[in-house]
């Protein structure tokens, strides 16, 4: 396998400069004009090729360098990097267990299971942040950071979904100055945070005798780790649970009105559908009663709380969809305009609805008043496309499903995309999981062929960290959320990392990897070339089995060709454009151009991208 050559960062952002189609400052712009041959002959010089016959020349990428400062930016300008701060980076090895001084939030430390507490932590984030910036991220995405309860049954809180306290930051990953001091570094490099928040449920501390025994301390229940469901209409008849706060754990939560059970539903756990999915418990974790107006408000107050204190550039809501829809109509206009008191004007909030129908995830922008969600319809759609080796009109299925988005609170152009996560697993395991004797080859061009789609396509891209690494995994959940660092896990340390001879036993942060190179071209490009992040898309092409998609992405000066081929054959195509003399910023193995009618040819799974000034 070939080696990508590194520049200097100095050259990376001369070349950035030159060929950018993104700044505000018209002089500059003019500049750019005049020098078209200049520009052309930069954008040669690090361009993406579509074959691998041929040494690539890609820079680092500190793209957050060349874009619009962080409070005004468009989200639309971003690459997100989605992160699990404790199994990233260790800066602080005397926080590893905890807080002494809140039993409930110590210990759970363990490196050598997947399920506990390993380390990692803010400083551990803010010395990496270079990586991050050279890679081409401009946002930094953290799952929540918010204290929790250290254990509960045989793992630990390390991923940050059980929360206890809404105010301070969990003593396993460091103090909220070191949170200060992430946030702040990040904003001095142009580059965002985003907190992940919860609204649904707390941690589990709130107790049924018919379920826990008197003390809370039993399992009563014929099924391990369920309590049956209660319906509304069984509770409202008197079928309900005797409630209570085990003994020492009446004041555990923070703010203090959480720990009032007056606040939960109380209704057994979660069937995952029906009304259980609003008001049951979330595998046991207390379930706010979020139709409550007190517990309404009291929510806005803790997360204004949040936005004042740290001045996060945005949230991520966890399980959006287990909330009943008037609360987010509440909640979301209130935290943005509070956002935008705090000196925050382009705060955004994008919600998780575990759902793969476009018709389903829009209600709640629509319908919610969120501006973005998670796009799981379009993880769903690259999948059957580049994995399960279904058509390429799989993603034209998709985006022409768009149109849902469109209303007063937002559109698919700021849809959150990505190709795979902490709970479903990364991409990588579920392409080696259909395709267990595809030779390694193969599997790195359709990673880095899903890359591309992610990045060029409407939508915000996610990098999901170590991907970039070459991150495989045994599955989900806890078989997807590896060390950076390195890692004492054996199920973790088995396994065969795609673009390396490393293992996760070792340090990951190889700036030289093949994967971390492919995201800094991607990087580059998308820094560089305004319309590519913005241009309204159109699709021109797909088919049935795998093969040629085609679209454009266009604005007031420049429409951009994109055309991928999902094929594991050599693919040719005609396409009639409205516009003449496309040049190239990504090569088609082969590409003519007459009289606004191009004929390409595309090597296997590769992509090529022109450019044409209106």
């Amino acid at each position: 396998m070939k080696h990508l050559t590194l520049v200097s960062s100095a050259i990376a952002l001369s070349l950035a400069l030159s060929g950018c189609d993104s700044s505000d400052n018209k002089q500059q712009q003019a500049e750019q004009v005049a020098q078209t041959e200049q520009v052309t002959q930069a954008e040669q010089e690090i361009e993406v090729t579509a074959t691998d016959d041929q040494q690539q020349k890609i820079s680092i990428a500190p793209i957050s360098s060349q874009l619009p400062h962080y409070l005004e930016r468009d989200v639309r300008d971003e690459v997100f990097y989605f992160v699990m701060p404790d199994r990233f980076h260790n800066g602080d090895i005397d926080n590893d267990l905890g807080s002494k001084d809140k039993p409930e939030s110590y210990g759970g430390f363990d490196r050598s299971s997947n399920g506990h507490y390993h380390g990692g932590d803010m400083k551990g984030l803010k010395e990496k942040l270079p990586y991050l910036q050279e890679m081409g991220i401009t946002a930094l995405w953290m799952t929540p950071i918010m204290r929790n309860q250290a254990v509960q049954g045989d793992s630990s809180g390390y991923h940050g979904y059980w929360v206890l306290d809404f105010t301070e930051i969990d003593p396993h990953l460091g103090s909220n100055q070191d949170l200060v001091d992430l946030i702040d570094e990040a904003h001095k490099l142009n580059m965002k945070v985003f907190f992940d928040i919860i609204a649904n449920h707390t941690a589990d501390v709130i107790k049924f005798k018919e379920c826990h025994g008197e003390n809370g301390d039993q399992w009563l229940h014929e099924t391990p780790g369920l309590c049956d469901y209660k319906t509304k209409e069984q509770v409202a008849n008197g079928d309900s649970y005797t409630v209570f706060v085990p003994e020492g754990k009446e004041n555990l939560k923070v703010p203090a009105w959480l720990n009032d059970p007056k606040y939960y539903n109380n209704q057994g756990d979660s069937l995952w559908k029906g009304e259980s999915a609003i008001y049951g418990d979330f595998a046991g974790l207390d379930d706010i009663n979020t139709e409550d107006p007190e517990v309404v408000s009291g929510l806005i107050e803790v997360f204004k709380g949040v936005v004042s204190e740290f001045k996060p550039d945005g949230f991520r809501i966890d399980t959006v969809k287990h909330v009943n829809m008037e609360f987010w109509q509440e909640f979301s206009p209130a935290i943005l305009e509070h956002a935008k008191a705090e000196g925050i004007p382009q705060f955004f909030m994008f919600g998780e609805v575990y759902d793969g129908e476009p018709k389903n995830l829009s209600t709640f922008v629509n319908d919610g008043k969120l501006q973005s969600i998670l796009d799981f319809a379009f993880q769903g759609a690259v999948h059957r496309a580049l994995i399960e080796g279904k058509g390429s009109d799989e993603l034209q299925k998709l985006f022409d499903q768009d149109h849902f988005y469109n209303g007063e609170y937002g559109d698919a152009s700021t849809l959150v995309t990505f190709t795979g996560n902490h709970d479903m697993g990364r991409f990588a395991f579920m392409l080696n999981d259909k395709h267990p004797q595809m030779t390694e080859a193969e599997k790195l061009e359709r990673i880095k062929l899903s890359n591309a789609l992610m990045y060029f396509s409407r939508g915000i891209p996610v990098v999901y960290y170590g991907d970039e690494q070459g991150f495989v995994g045994d599955g989900n959940d806890k078989n997807a959320r590896q060390d950076m660092m390195p890692s004492k896990v054996a199920t973790y340390n088995d396994d065969d990392l795609l673009g390396t001879d490393k293992t996760t036993a070792d340090d990951n942060f190889d700036q030289s990897h093949v994967l971390y190179q492919d995201l800094v071209g991607l990087g580059n490009l998308y820094g560089q070339h305004k319309t590519l992040r913005q241009g309204t898309q159109e699709v021109l092409y797909s088919q049935a089995t795998p093969g040629i998609f085609a679209f454009t992405r266009t604005d007031d000066q420049y429409q951009y060709l994109i055309v991928a081929n999902t094929a594991n054959s050599e693919q040719n195509v005609d396409l009639q454009m409205s516009q003449q003399d496309y040049r190239p910023i990504v090569v088609a193995k082969d590409k003519t151009e007459q009289a606004g009618a191009i004929n390409m040819n595309l090597a296997p799974l590769s992509y090529a991208i022109y450019r044409s000034e209106k």
